[in-house]
């Protein structure tokens, strides 16, 4: 945990994987007040916001557990053990106790943000937590696993990066992770997710699953035969949250710096086991949470990048219009509002609408890492989310 004060709010910023670290990659690649060389970042969080940086799920990042049966299985731990840790939190800092208090996330951070906030809200109402909890935005989140495995083929052939053939592989690999859904199997479908992912690269040359528009050598990652998918997956998806030049960062200054980590312990050591641990929850929507969430009066944002497919805007959307919320359809008649990209003043940074207790963002030029990608757009998006602009 790591806190970086603000007065006027306070935000805690959760990532994905799950096991990507937010002490790490959050701090120091994303949103922290430096960046990963120890220089001053000039769209820091810090900016706006206390911004507190928690290692979770347990063996995420400095986060460790000794015994194998403590790994989280499921969402619904995560929230439990993250409520301990917020109890906590607000009890040794009461001063944040009446400080508007917000959730960020990103990726399969916005799945247990969701949990998350739910279970806070309940603590809060049943009176065993202080805290003005003021709402959670879902950045490239994980909500309905299903509606982003779905979309990828369209998506990637209205961007050219599939002909007629790769359209048909990809929706055929898709079609069998929905019916492993649709039969409540979900360690198969994680699976056939997997499976799916390397139809998808098979087709596109190794497209970044982050950003469609940038492709790195490292990027294309052909399985080795006989690895199973849990560690296909782990290099897919957090081994690119440890990279080299982070990993000697947070093993070595930070480390050194923070002065408590057991000798034993690695940063990053145990994220694949978070991973694996979680395997058989990752297919697992959350949209009935959402659902509680904004019935609850709970303020709700959703934000996206465009270039993201991982998570694309396609499949965002179409869970939120599976939403029982009343306020939907109110909020399906707005028409969106343009931004200015606050770097490049009248060229349009986003666009985005809000009704009641909902909002949406769809950010432009930015893939699953908003922040790393649109740093400034980012920024003043955490502004109007939280009210101050």
């Amino acid at each position: 945990m790591k806190l970086f004060q603000k007065e006027h709010v306070s935000a805690l910023c959760l990532k994905g994987g799950p096991g990507g670290s937010g002490s790490g990659f959050g701090n120091f690649e994303e949103i922290g007040p430096l960046n990963r060389d120890l220089e001053p970042r000039k769209t820091s969080w810090v900016q706006a916001a206390s911004v507190l940086f928690v290692d979770n799920p347990v063996g995420t990042g400095f986060s460790y557990t000794e015994q194998p049966d403590r790994f989280a299985t499921n969402v619904s731990t995560v929230a439990s053990d993250m409520l301990v840790l917020l109890k906590h939190f607000f009890t040794q800092l009461p001063e944040f106790q009446s400080i508007p208090f917000y959730i960020f996330s990103e990726s399969y951070g916005g799945k247990m943000a969701a949990a998350i906030s739910l279970e806070l809200s309940q603590a809060i109402a049943q009176g065993s937590v202080k805290c003005k909890f003021a709402g959670v935005a879902l950045g490239d989140s994980w909500i309905s696993p299903l509606d982003s495995v779905m979309t990828w083929g369209p998506y990637l052939y209205t961007t050219s990066l599939l002909d007629d053939y790769g359209l048909a592989d990809v929706s055929n690999a898709a079609e069998k992770v929905k019916q492993a859904v649709e039969q409540q199997q979900f360690l198969k479908a994680t699976e056939l997710w997997s499976i799916t992912e390397t139809v998808v690269e098979q087709n596109t040359n190794g497209v970044n699953f982050y950003n469609i528009l940038t492709q790195e050598p490292d990027d294309k990652l052909a399985s080795s035969a006989g690895e199973n998918f849990i560690s296909l997956q782990a290099r897919r998806h957090i081994h690119p949250l440890h990279k080299q030049s982070l990993s000697e960062l947070m093993n070595g200054p930070i480390r050194k710096k923070l002065a408590i980590i057991p000798q034993n312990v690695t940063w990053g050591g145990q994220a694949e086991k978070v991973f694996s641990n979680m395997a058989g929850d990752f297919m697992r929507p959350v949209v009935d949470i959402v659902d509680q969430l904004l019935m609850a009066g709970v303020n709700v944002t959703v934000y996206n990048g465009q270039l993201d497919l991982i998570v694309d805007t396609m499949g965002q959307e179409l869970w939120v219009k599976q939403l029982k919320w009343e306020g939907l359809h109110s909020f399906t008649q707005q028409r969106w509002t343009p931004l200015d990209d606050p770097a490049a003043p009248g060229v349009t940074g986003a666009f985005y609408k809000t009704y009641k207790n909902f909002g949406f963002y769809w950010i432009l030029k930015a893939g699953h890492m908003i922040p790393s990608d649109q740093g400034p757009m980012a920024l003043q998006m955490l502004k109007m989310i939280t009210q101050q602009d």
